[in-house]
């Protein structure tokens, strides 16, 4: 690769906020002032979008837990850490936002912060929804087994290893990433040591192998004992409850797989395998497009657990009724609001049936 070519790709980067550190003003190899504008002219009203609704949505899921479920499985564990993962990347968009519409001008210690929440919450985001898989995994397929491995006690300890590998996986955007000036424009970007392919090529299929692939192999396996499991044996609760994680996976994989995709072949422009401009140009806009579409999906675990979870619909009118303008709200809009307490019991059970998520 000709040195001209490796300084326009050496501002790219492979998590989903960096395509603005390739599009410098003044002459470049390839110019791409014109995907800047795209960014500019609508990823400040998406994020903002982004941010109101995942933020909103995920802080019910972590207040009804633990004002109502009281975190007594290993389930109810798994989806607050969710949430919590989710939070992490709607928290990041108001500085990205900003820096979409003008420069980075929150210094080299918030440049590393953010990008470094945004990764961890990627990677723990992914490994909680396969830990959720594995979960259902033993409740249905390892009955017996689940009795004594599904406590809450080992659901705590999962995810402070799973927290733990997602931190140590995003290091790289704590020592490599800065604030810098370049052509009176100042950027959040990866400055390497030593030779940039390399880092890239390491970057982006670590991405791709603990975001994708590892978590779908996995989850693949868990998903196929589980309905051959059911095949051989139907019961209702349990399908109820292998649904709505299911759905989590599927959507996980649709919003996400894209995003990855799109980071190998921009690995595959960094190599030199692909060099056409028009094609670079295409693949900077599809990352803007992927990046959305990844993003929205931090908004869509609250929707799934409030239309697919029966406990969660209930606990949700709960907590409105005992919130005054919420609950005069629905008093207004005339919407009864019928339920009846759960037993204290109840958060305590661990068969398969109550295991619903939520």
């Amino acid at each position: 690769m000709s040195s001209s070519n490796t300084e326009s790709f050496e501002a790219e980067n492979v998590t989903a906020y960096d395509y603005y550190d390739s599009y410098d003003y003044g002459p470049r190899p390839c110019s791409k002032e014109s995907v800047r504008r795209f960014a500019a002219s609508f990823l400040p009203v998406l994020y903002t979008l982004v941010f109101l609704v995942g933020l909103m949505g995920n802080i019910l899921v972590i207040v009804v837990l633990f004002k109502y479920k009281r975190l007594k499985s290993m389930t109810d564990v798994y989806l607050l850490n969710l949430a919590i993962s989710d939070l992490l990347f709607v928290l990041s968009l108001p500085f990205w936002s900003y820096f979409t519409i003008d420069q980075w001008v929150f210094g080299t210690l918030w440049c590393k912060i953010i990008s470094w929440i945004y990764l961890v919450g990627f990677y723990s985001g992914i490994f909680f929804i396969m830990l959720m898989s594995i979960d259902r995994y033993l409740a249905i397929v390892r009955a017996v087994f689940s009795l004594k491995a599904r406590t809450t006690f080992r659901g705590l300890i999962t995810s402070l290893v799973v927290w733990l590998v997602a931190l140590s996986a995003s290091v790289p955007e704590l020592v490599f990433r800065e604030s810098v000036d370049e052509r009176n424009y100042t950027t959040c970007k990866l400055r390497y040591t030593g030779n940039f392919t390399t880092w890239k090529l390491f970057a982006t299929l670590e991405i791709n192998v603990l975001g994708l692939l590892i978590p779908f192999i996995i989850m693949a396996f868990c998903y196929s004992m589980i309905i051959k499991t059911l095949v051989q044996c139907r019961n209702e609760k349990k399908n109820k409850a292998v649904k709505m994680i299911f759905v989590v996976m599927i959507l996980f994989f649709f919003f996400w797989t894209p995003y990855n995709i799109v980071i190998f072949l921009q690995l595959l422009e960094v190599m030199g395998i692909i060099g056409n401009c028009q094609l670079s140009r295409n693949l900077d806009y599809a990352f803007q497009v992927t990046e959305i579409l990844g993003l929205f999906h931090c908004c869509l675990n609250p929707v799934i657990y409030f239309f697919m979870g029966e406990k969660f619909k209930k606990y949700l009118k709960m907590l409105f009724k005992n919130w005054p303008l919420p609950g005069d709200i629905c008093k207004w809009c005339g919407v009864h609001m019928a339920y009846h307490s759960e037993s204290t019991s109840s958060f305590h059970t661990q068969s398969t049936g109550d295991q619903d998520a939520l």
